[in-house]
């Protein structure tokens, strides 16, 4: 396993490195700071894109190489189930990578698959601090150790998330609750949804209960504000890009319905996880793949093919062999991008691409965000499978996304 520094200073740098900070002390620039402030601590305790649509259009083969952005780390381990691959996840953010470690370590050296899924899918039970530190904490290198032994202030160990809902921690989580408390404050409990029984019922709960909130001059207010979305890891540049096409809280109110009507509940844990801030209580539901009991053997076999590091995806595949790297995972990130950063990365994809390479990502607008932005230096070397994207993205659960786009390098 790579090993890296993980300082809360790197992260810092990286992150205003990668949105590309406004000049001086406008506005724009501020906003930045703020949020490469912000992202220095989690952000994602879970990721929000479908590890299974990612699967389909990666079509992953044994020995393929991926380079996947980190971010919960649940895809990057999550490919491991589909073919003994090499996964190489990179992540701006300290904390993303301290939890892939983490995960990592619990895969390698929990008992078996009740403790590793009460810690990691559970993560609420008093008893996971005795897990951590019987057969987790010695296996982890000093940095990760030094951030999960932390203290939140004067609070107790970052470790002890695990015993009181890691997943309502982080950045989303915070922003996740400030929603749940909103509606509250409008009469409306969320979680009800997760009673209906059928996509009639989850249709009828949302036009009747949720729309009507977007409707309000508190939403419609918060919603103005970038800065009021940082929760959802959107930096100022992705918000403009959103707001470009329509007003931001018809695509709030149109992303989230799409995640409460566009599937089932009982097989979508994106839609457990927004409306109940957790996995379904039995685990008898839909789980991330690597959180499924029957894939536990499989990944703890091939859990030592993934690498982790703290670093700018660009840095890494510019350090890649050429014609090393099969697969390309960019989640959003290049809605942060300006077009020299753009450029930068698929120069650098491009040499580092194996013949036969993919690349997928996604993105807040509908559209593919590459043609008139990247140089043909570059692009030109690659197809866009147009139908394949668009058949995959109404597959996608998460449903947050504008667009899901999947390119592959031309014969």
């Amino acid at each position: 396993m790579t090993v890296d520094a993980i300082s809360a200073s790197a992260t810092r740098e990286l992150v205003l490195d990668a949105v590309g900070p406004g000049e001086g002390w406008s506005l724009r620039a501020l906003q930045d700071r703020l949020f490469a402030f912000l992202f220095r601590g989690l952000v994602y305790a879970q990721i929000w894109e479908d590890p299974v649509v990612d699967m389909e259009a990666l079509d992953l083969k044994p020995d393929h190489h991926i380079v996947t952005i980190a971010s919960g780390g649940c895809n990057a381990l999550s490919y491991l189930t589909a073919a003994p691959v090499k996964v190489t996840a990179v992540d701006l953010n300290r904390a993303h990578v301290a939890l892939l470690r983490l995960k990592i370590a619990g895969v390698q050296n929990l008992r078996n698959w009740d403790d590793f899924f009460r810690f990691f899918g559970s993560a609420d039970e008093a008893g996971n601090l005795a897990l951590y530190n019987m057969h987790i904490a010695a296996h982890l290198d000093a940095e990760t150790a030094a951030y999960w032994e932390g203290r939140v202030g004067l609070g107790k160990r970052r470790i002890a998330g695990f015993t009181r809902n890691f997943y309502k921690r982080g950045l989303l989580g915070k922003f996740i609750a400030t929603g749940h408390l909103l509606a509250r404050l409008h009469g409306l409990h969320l979680a009800e949804i997760l009673e209906c029984r059928s996509l009639t019922e989850q249709r009828a709960y949302f036009d009747t209960k949720v729309r009507p909130l977007f409707d309000k001059p508190s939403v419609r207010w918060l919603t103005k504000s970038p800065m009021a979305l940082f929760g959802l890891g959107i930096p100022p540049a992705q918000f403009d890009a959103l707001a470009e096409e329509k007003e931001m809280r018809h695509v709030l109110q149109q992303r989230l319905e799409r995640l409460a009507c566009g599937h089932a509940l009982k097989d979508n844990y994106f839609a457990w996880q927004a409306f109940g801030r957790s996995y379904e209580p039995d685990a008898a539901g839909s789980l991330p793949p690597y959180l499924e009991a029957k894939n536990f053997d499989k990944l703890r076999a091939r859990v030592a093919r993934l690498s982790v590091r703290q670093a700018n995806l660009v840095t890494v595949l510019e350090q890649a062999r050429p014609k090393s790297v099969d697969r390309v995972v960019l989640l959003d990130a290049q809605d942060w991008m300006n077009d020299e950063q753009l450029n930068a990365l698929w120069s650098a994809i491009t040499k580092a691409a194996a013949p036969g390479a993919r690349v997928i990502f996604r993105t807040a607008g509908e559209k593919t965000i590459l043609p008139g932005r990247v140089a043909s230096a570059s692009l030109s070397h690659w197809d866009y499978l147009e139908a394949l994207s668009s058949r995959l993205h109404a597959k996608d659960r998460s449903a947050i996304y504008g667009g899901f786009h999947v390119y592959e390098l031309k014969a």
